[in-house]
């Protein structure tokens, strides 16, 4: 009986020692250059990562990465989950080399590795955080007409952090902009709607202008249908009268899209609800890949400008939370405001427009030439053989002007017409924005420099003199372009691609 319980402890020890030895020694494995070299030429969809994927094993002097001696690290298994759920990170292009990276990850993650194995799981962190959290290359996002400037992610050496913490890969807050992940979630609730066959069309009847409140007509039942689709009406009662809650539902619609609500069905509006719901996703795709385009730590800035050239709105930042929000008109589509950033630095106050030359050429000289008195008429003179606008009420720049300087010769204005800022497609400019609050906007930029007061501004923008002033610090401005925003609920609004940019975003997205 001790024979066979001293045969059973010796066997427990020798398994136990068994199970704790190295299956094979990590540090004596190394990639070979040749195989290196050979690998892209394999595979050559992951040949665009060559000189990441090198740099990556030359800061780890050649040694595998996905591998230590106990077999495959966890983060291995944390990125080919997030891999294989890139459709729901807004990635049209699928994983290349799907069904050999699944081979590797059904082997037994003890098992020796073979070189290709670690390589493909390298290009797989490649194009994951190429796809996911850096988007199309610089240049083709010019091709869009993007120039805010981008910065290029470090993800040899965001994989150091990765690899000692794979929760970070999950976490939302740091990587990209918050309105990615908010899109995020209105591509998950889209995509719900796309499963269960979308909502289908709204007729309209031939000859109608129009539903208001009290009317009773089949189409109402349709259109109740589409709001509680989307969840602007909270149930669908199926009735066919436009009713008060059909009139809350409108309205809820309309204040997402940023609009005013007006209580009535127009074919317009209509129109805009049958847009299908395939089309819409591929909205929020676009949208979320120019969102990998915006540097995230444009959010930790103290202040901060940003308008959003198709939702017509300029917003100001402080200390991340918005202190003003305005309406503001945006170029014409031979006039397109140029989608950049720059530094605010300083205000004019009653300004005289110095018109450019194209506009004397196209509109002001074939004035001078059918009436003489033109530049009388107009408050404008003559100034070194060029063409300039006196200040006052009725200056095209209004009284108030604000400064980035750029190559664009782009900035933000008052203008006297202010009945524009009423219509709900406000491209009318010459390519600068116009801005609604420009009083607001001037005191609210003041309100901590002790040289000025509400009076002061207001003095100044109507003094009939024009006047400079130097801000004591710089504030960063931001023209983007967003088709789609999404709240942290993810509920989606969608506005007019008043430049026609996002099917040429889409193109590229989708033949990448």
């Amino acid at each position: 009986m001790k024979t066979l319980r001293f045969l059973a402890l010796a066997c427990f020890v020798l398994l136990g020692v068994v199970s704790c030895k190295k299956k094979f020694d990590i540090d004596k494995m190394s990639i070979d250059d040749t195989k290196l070299e050979t690998f892209f030429e394999r595979y050559p969809e992951f040949a665009d990562y060559e000189d990441q994927i090198t740099d990556l094993y030359e800061k780890h002097q050649n040694h595998f990465i996905w591998y230590d001696d106990s077999g495959r690290v966890d983060f291995a298994e944390v990125l080919y989950n997030r891999a294989g759920q890139m459709g729901s990170e807004g990635v049209v292009t699928k994983l290349p080399y799907r069904d050999k990276i699944a081979a590797i990850y059904e082997l037994d993650e003890k098992k020796k590795p073979e070189t290709d194995n670690d390589l493909l799981i390298s290009g797989m962190y490649f194009f994951y955080t190429s796809k996911v959290l850096e988007g199309l290359d610089a240049d083709k996002s010019k091709q869009t007409g993007w120039y805010l400037p981008r910065e290029k992610g470090a993800y040899v050496d965001y994989l150091d952090q990765l690899m000692k913490d794979p929760d970070l890969i999950k976490k939302d807050e740091k990587e990209l902009i918050g309105q990615y992940y908010n899109l995020r979630k209105g591509l998950q609730r889209y995509r719900e709607i796309q499963k269960k066959g979308g909502w289908g069309t709204i007729n309209w009847p031939e000859g109608r202008k129009s539903f208001k409140p009290g009317d009773n007509a089949p189409e109402i039942a349709q259109i109740r249908r589409r709001l509680a689709i989307t969840g602007d009406l909270a149930t669908d009662s199926k009735s066919t009268i436009f009713d008060e809650s059909l009139k809350a539902g409108l309205a809820q619609y309309e204040q997402r899209q940023g609009r005013t609500p007006d209580n009535v069905v127009t074919p317009a509006l209509v129109k805009e609800l049958n847009v299908p719901v395939a089309a819409r996703i591929k909205t929020i795709v676009v949208n979320m890949e120019r969102c990998r385009w915006i540097d995230p730590d444009i959010t930790d800035s103290k202040e901060l400008i940003a308008v959003n050239i198709p939702s017509y709105r300029l917003v100001y930042f402080r200390e991340g939370k918005p202190v003003l929000e305005s309406n503001v008109v945006v170029g014409k589509e031979l006039n397109k405001t140029v989608v950049f950033s720059g530094k605010m630095s300083y205000l004019v106050f009653s300004p005289y427009w110095n018109i450019p030359p194209s506009i004397i050429k196209k509109e002001i000289q074939p004035g001078i030439d059918a009436d003489p008195d033109y530049l009388e008429k107009h408050n404008m003179e003559w100034n070194n053989g060029q063409v300039r606008q006196k200040p006052g009420d009725n200056n095209s720049l209004g009284l108030v002007k604000f400064m980035f300087p750029n190559s664009n010769n782009i900035y933000l204005h008052d203008t006297p017409a202010k009945s524009l800022f009423s219509k709900d497609s406000r491209a009318f400019s010459h390519g600068c924005v116009r801005v609604e609050k420009a009083r607001d906007l001037a005191v609210r930029i003041l309100d901590g420099d002790k040289n000025w007061t509400p009076q002061k501004i207001d003095e100044a923008m109507h003094a009939g003199k024009e006047s400079q002033y130097a801000l004591k610090r710089k504030i960063p401005v931001y023209i983007a372009y967003f088709t789609a925003r999404a709240d942290e609920n993810g509920n989606v609004s969608f506005f007019e691609d008043v430049y026609q940019r996002d099917d040429r975003l889409a193109h590229l997205l989708y033949t990448e």
